[in-house]
């Protein structure tokens, strides 16, 4: 039977063909996951699962066979919640009733049912129980971390939060499913954790450690409690400018420190930033970062465009071997256009159509979108997204000079069109024409010659000329008038 056909997640990496890109075949998406069309919903617009629900999942999450009162018993005394001793007094009562004298059914009460009646635990920890099961499940052991339970899965990994016991923090765990065997796709998988090692920067998540237990691969990081970018635009829609200006210095700031290191990220979107609850941005997920100097990756990903459809280059949908910092600033530019806005900068019903809209359509201005943007924020993203990367600010801190001016109230430096409507590429174009004429001239005086003299001076000769003039015609009419 045909599954429906469903609207694919233009948010996600993808890796995809840049024929497709032109107008040609459909381009597939390796890495894209299905979503329905409609936006995702806030977590506080779900209604909160029920005890049935939660016992539901563990039952599925627990080995084949095991009583879901054995696990959720078992649970809560391992973590602290009841003693072995209350655990016992709670199970003999049940078999009787929560009265005296009143029997009960035991199939109908269940053990998570009474501690949570009785508030020996909260939903929310029933609910930790039940991801804790899961990871459990799942054979989720790696030596020297306890797995406290599933933060997220995308396409290619899972994260679960874990306690690193040796130095006893929090930390993120990414692994690798089994079923990933190529070789070239676990390689990726490392280089990831490389490249993240390299960067030791405050808006990056750290890495920590890379390995393989058995079958399976991680990959430890820093633990972000916080959301994403992404959480923030679904929830309220726009993020206002003056904290899209702020999100956007620091993970400028990030982006300088890995250019500097000879990296480039090649992903930058709303859902790679996380906001920590102190409200510090954090530049995430290293998975496509290269090396600018890699010039043997470079060929070996020619003709591929690599990168999330929304917010990819021109330069990547082509498959540019050369990919420079221009590259992660018109990223990071679409990303903060869609913090603004509330929309992405370009749309379509494929990524194919997507990205064909990154090469040859105009930018609509966000402040067109957004009335109450300053002119400001709006040239400086028009100029981080232009076409071509020659055209766009040459490295990060050059944009935070402009970001900061915006955020003061002034005028930015780099971005302001305000020679004759001349931006920034016309001004380079009229220098680069100049150039040749200031050589010559200086040519020429190194020649011996005084006709460069001559023509530096020609403004005076004429007005001396004009005098002359003026007087022999004064002349002339006293003259005739005598």
């Amino acid at each position: 039977m045909s599954q429906p056909t469903r609207k694919p997640d233009l948010t996600e990496t993808s890796r995809l063909s840049p024929s497709a890109a032109g107008g040609g075949d459909r381009g597939r998406s390796g890495d894209t996951k299905p979503i329905p069309s409609s936006p995702p919903a806030r977590a506080s617009d779900a209604p909160p699962p029920s005890v049935a629900d939660i016992e539901a999942a563990i039952q599925e999450s627990a080995k084949s066979g095991t009583n879901v009162d054995t696990v959720v018993g078992r649970a809560v005394v391992d973590q602290g919640f009841i003693t072995r001793e209350e655990l016992d007094a709670i199970l003999g009562r049940s078999r009787i009733g929560p009265g005296p004298g009143t029997p009960v059914d035991r199939n109908q009460m269940s053990l998570a049912t009474i501690l949570v009646s009785e508030e020996y635990i909260t939903k929310r920890q029933l609910a930790r129980i039940q991801q804790q099961v899961e990871a459990d499940r799942t054979g989720q052991k790696i030596p020297g971390y306890k797995i406290l339970g599933k933060l997220g899965a995308g396409a290619m990994a899972t994260v679960v939060k874990a306690r690193q016991l040796s130095l006893d923090r929090l930390v993120a765990i990414k692994l690798l499913p089994p079923k990933y065997t190529n070789p070239q796709f676990i390689e990726r998988f490392y280089a990831e954790g490389r490249a993240a090692a390299q960067l030791n920067h405050p808006n990056i998540v750290q890495a920590y450690d890379v390995g393989k237990v058995g079958e399976q691969h991680y990959f430890v990081m820093e633990y972000v409690d916080g959301r994403t970018v992404y959480d923030d635009i679904t929830s309220h829609k726009r993020i206002v400018e003056k904290d899209a200006i702020d999100i956007a210095i620091q993970i400028a700031g990030a982006l300088q420190h890995a250019h500097e290191k000879g990296l480039i990220h090649r992903d930058v979107k709303p859902k790679n930033i996380m906001i920590t609850k102190e409200g510090v941005a954090k530049l995430a997920d290293m998975g496509l970062a290269r090396a600018m100097n890699d010039r043997e990756a470079a060929e070996a990903e020619a003709g591929k465009a690599f990168g999330t459809p929304y917010y990819i280059s021109p330069e990547q949908v082509h498959g540019r071997i050369q990919i420079g910092p221009p590259a992660d600033i018109y990223s990071l530019g679409a990303t903060l256009y869609h913090m603004i806005t509330g929309v992405v900068p370009f749309d379509g019903k494929n990524p194919s159509a997507v990205m064909h809209k990154h090469l040859k359509e105009p930018l609509n201005p966000p402040d067109q979108v957004n009335p109450r943007l300053s002119a400001g924020i709006a040239e400086i993203v028009e100029l981080m997204m232009a076409k071509s990367p020659k055209d766009r600010y040459q490295n990060c801190k050059d944009l935070i000079l402009d970001l900061r001016s915006v955020r003061e109230g002034k005028t930015p430096i780099i971005a302001h069109k305000d020679v004759a409507g001349a931006d920034l590429a016309s001004l380079a174009r009229v220098e680069a024409a100049a150039a040749p004429l200031e050589v010559a001239s200086a040519d020429a005086g190194r020649g011996g010659s005084d006709l460069g003299s001559m023509f530096a001076q020609w403004p005076v000769i004429v007005i001396l000329g004009l005098l002359v003039i003026s007087l022999i015609m004064n002349v002339i009419l006293w003259m005739s008038g005598s």
